[in-house]
């Protein structure tokens, strides 16, 4: 007898078409039949050693998140309940060109201290790996949902080439070739890269290209944080366009937004971009969050010189007066590119978090709240903050806008990606909130998606760029990672006063056919794997 029949559910099945009513049985981890209006057909109805009524819930495949930053969370904190109760069954990691694979035993430390802001130190994981096929491994011992990993492109050039601002020699691109093809042939779904961080962004278009075609040749896809999402991103978007086409690449753009006041309104721009580039026959599809503010770290706003070298070079820059005064004027007066090209605004950089607990005075306040609080110019608080806390220190910026986000998301190549940083003690509410916040104020409350449509977007659609065969539907066959949802109640619990408030209406979560949320609480199965490229 099968392991578990889902009685009556309301089949959401990631297709797009409509809802269907239906008795789904689960055993092996897999979708083993579909019985649909079991119940108002009188026909013999599956059993199975357990059943679960879903009569008033939706039964959908698990949400795919795009884009996440949960790379060292999977292995530090086996609960994870920030993404397993929001329905999400598979994260995509090594996002934005800096992750802790491949590396040596010098990057590791470097990478660790440039992306603390991102996932902590680090020092409570044992890194016990190097290469991307070794960080997979630890994965298969058990984690909560399922991970994918891009390779991370400026990773891979600080272990070839280093942190300077220079172009690669003949022999570093040829290193950085056998890198991405490694990290490919050992199960990486494709290669990000994070064009306004440190060093990826040190690298030229043609290096880019190079690359590129390496993960083409292995059937992967690129994912670019462009070079811009201020002052000149709609360019920046064109070059990723270019660029991939040129390598062969299918091309998915990270977190695509418009932000800043210079993009107000423009996200029809943006999509009549990629409208002429898909009609024309190239491979793209983007992702984003259903929220205005952006989250980075406070060091990611300073210019590119001023990072050049790493960490302790930038640290050594903001000590000395001079120098510190040149990185003010690039920020206030001449705009950037650490900040897009935009003139920072003070009162839209929200401190959410840092690394040092005697430093949580400035959580939650902007720095201008904090300058004016201490009676300083706003700069010099900045960078007191990265000189005492190390350049740990992560930030919201609020610079979107509600009419881009809702365009942006209505698009036929649109999925969904939380960009959730989970450090910090007042993280982005989207760490905790995005997938419930699609279905319940998107959804229920504006109707800008219908819910099948919504649904697809975040199940089929990143399933099929991932290639992933048997995922992103309810089909038989397909794997049972499922999710149960009520969509009259289905919301985000976080906010950003209290960001780490877990959804509601979301009562079941399974992940490989096991039950990682069961009556909205966390299980203690750790079901999760990496899941690696499918062959070509």
């Amino acid at each position: 007898m099968e392991e578990l029949v889902i009685r009556d559910a309301d089949v959401v099945d990631g297709s797009g078409d409509h809802s269907y009513r239906a008795d789904v049985v689960v055993d092996g981890g897999r979708i083993v039949s579909i019985v649909k209006e079991a119940a108002d057909a009188g026909c013999q109805r599956p059993k199975a050693r357990r059943e679960l009524d879903a009569e008033g819930l939706v039964l959908a495949p698990g949400f795919i998140d795009m884009h996440a930053h949960s790379d060292l969370a999977l292995l530090r904190d086996p609960d994870h309940s920030a993404k397993a109760a929001q329905g999400v069954t598979l994260e995509v990691l090594g996002q934005d060109g800096l992750s802790y694979a491949p590396v040596d035993d010098r990057t590791l430390g470097e990478v660790r201290r440039a992306i603390a802001g991102w996932n902590g130190s680090g020092d409570d994981v044992d890194v016990d790996w190097r290469s991307v096929g070794e960080y997979l491994d630890r994965l298969d011992q058990g984690i909560a949902v399922n991970a994918a990993y891009l390779i991370p492109q400026g990773t891979v050039r600080a272990l070839a080439v280093g942190w300077e601002d220079r172009e690669a020699t003949p022999d570093e691109l040829d290193r950085m070739r056998q890198l991405v093809a490694e990290g490919m042939e050992q199960g990486a779904v494709g290669m990000s890269s994070g064009l306004t961080y440190t060093p990826g962004m040190y690298a030229p278009d043609a290096e880019l290209t190079e690359l590129c075609r390496v993960v083409a040749s292995y059937g992967g896809y690129y994912c670019p944080h462009h070079r811009s999402y201020g002052a000149g991103a709609l360019e920046a978007y064109a070059e990723m366009v270019a660029l991939t086409r040129e390598a062969g690449c299918p091309l998915h753009l990270a977190h695509a937004t418009m932000n800043f006041g210079v993009n107000k309104g423009r996200a029809p721009e943006l999509l009549a971009l990629l409208d002429e580039a898909l009609d024309a026959g190239a491979d793209i599809t983007l992702d984003t969050y259903p929220y205005t503010p952006g989250c980075t770290t406070l060091v990611a706003l300073l210019p590119s010189w001023a990072s050049e070298g790493g960490p302790q070079e930038i640290l050594r820059r903001l000590a000395d007066d001079g120098t510190a005064e040149r990185i003010r004027h690039h920020l206030e007066v001449t705009g950037s590119d650490g900040c897009h090209g935009v003139p920072v605004e003070w009162e839209t950089i929200e401190i959410s978090g840092v690394g040092d607990p005697a430093l949580g005075e400035y959580v939650g306040r902007t720095v201008l709240e904090s300058a004016r609080a201490r009676g300083e110019e706003p700069w010099a608080v900045a960078r007191e903050l990265l000189l005492k806390d190390r350049l740990a220190p992560t930030i919201l910026q609020h610079v979107g806008h509600e009419e881009n986000v809702r365009e942006i998301m209505r698009h036929r190549v649109h999925t969904g990606g939380s960009d959730g940083i989970l450090q910090g003690a007042k993280p982005h509410p989207r760490a905790y909130g995005t997938f419930p916040r699609y279905l319940g104020h998107y959804v229920r409350e504006l109707g800008v998606l219908s819910l099948e449509e919504c649904v697809a977007h975040l199940t089929s659609r990143p399933a099929a760029r991932l290639r992933l065969p048997d995922r992103g539907l309810v089909r038989e066959g397909y794997k049972a990672d499922l999710v149960l949802f009520d969509p009259r109640t289905v919301d985000a619990g976080s906010t950003f006063a209290e960001p780490r408030t877990l959804p509601t209406g979301i009562p079941y979560v399974l992940v490989d056919g096991r039950f990682v949320i069961e009556d909205g609480r966390r299980t203690d199965v750790l079901a999760g794997r990496a899941v690696r490229r499918s062959p070509r």
